[in-house]
């Protein structure tokens, strides 16, 4: 069974499961994996096509709504994806109203504001420096926040890492549920914080649109390095 305790802040959280619950639910664990694995061993070529290898980044956006229950699927893959201590640091606000947008637009490039104001959503995809606060939730089997309480510099080197690993994990979801991406990094971090984060413990990393792409304004696709120029054995 599981254990309840109170800790500082009063909020009620569940600890570790113990004995034959954790044996278990380690088994149980152990066992959705090698079904996951007998049901699809592996993605085929059109499915890597479409999150990957073909994926392209996308600057023009079709008048059409993004439907709340997909941002809410994006998410939920999101969040399955793994993070050191399942830390979970990363905090997305979705902006979508045109007062929203309004104020996103003080902090971009000008070239940039206009592919930030077509598209149907704009994700501010940012991370919680303080993250740590949350591991007897995240991370119940052990009390974890001894590493971070009085740390910030790496609380936040944390934060920013496991944010960045959560962000592609939400483009790559995006695109697995049908839906186009474009990451943009011309904009001020601190406008966005000031805008936005003031008074949180929440950090800009990047913006990300989303939406159904307009591709008549892509253009032809950049060089990739080659395994050999990149990639060595030790």
């Amino acid at each position: 069974m599981s254990r309840g305790s109170r800790v500082n802040d009063g909020i009620i959280r569940v600890n570790a499961l113990t004995k034959d619950a954790l044996s278990t639910a380690r088994m149980q664990a152990q066992a959705a994996v090698r079904a996951v694995r007998a049901r699809k061993p592996f993605l085929d070529d059109a499915s890597i096509d479409l999150i990957l290898r073909d994926a392209r980044s996308h600057y023009a956006w079709q008048d059409r709504p993004v439907p709340d229950s997909l941002l809410r699927s994006i998410y939920e893959i999101t969040a399955s994806g793994p993070t050191s201590m399942n830390c979970c640091p990363a905090r997305f606000t979705f902006v979508i109203s045109p007062e929203g947008k309004k104020r996103l637009a003080k902090s971009l490039k000008d070239k940039n504001i206009s592919k930030m104001m077509a598209a149907p959503v704009t994700a501010i995809i940012a991370h919680d420096l303080e993250f740590w606060t949350e591991l007897p939730y995240l991370f119940p089997h052990e009390d974890r926040r001894p590493h971070f309480q009085g740390k910030p510099e790496h609380s936040e080197e944390t934060a920013f890492r496991n944010g960045t690993l959560q962000a592609a994990y939400f483009m790559i979801a995006a695109r697995a549920v049908g839906l186009d991406v474009g990451a943009m990094s011309g904009f001020s971090n601190d406008i966005v914080d000031q805008e936005f984060f003031a008074g949180s413990s929440l950090r800009s990393n990047f913006l990300c649109n989303l939406g159904y792409a307009d591709e008549s304004a892509l253009f032809q696709k950049l060089p990739r390095f080659s395994f050999e120029k990149v990639c060595s054995y030790k």
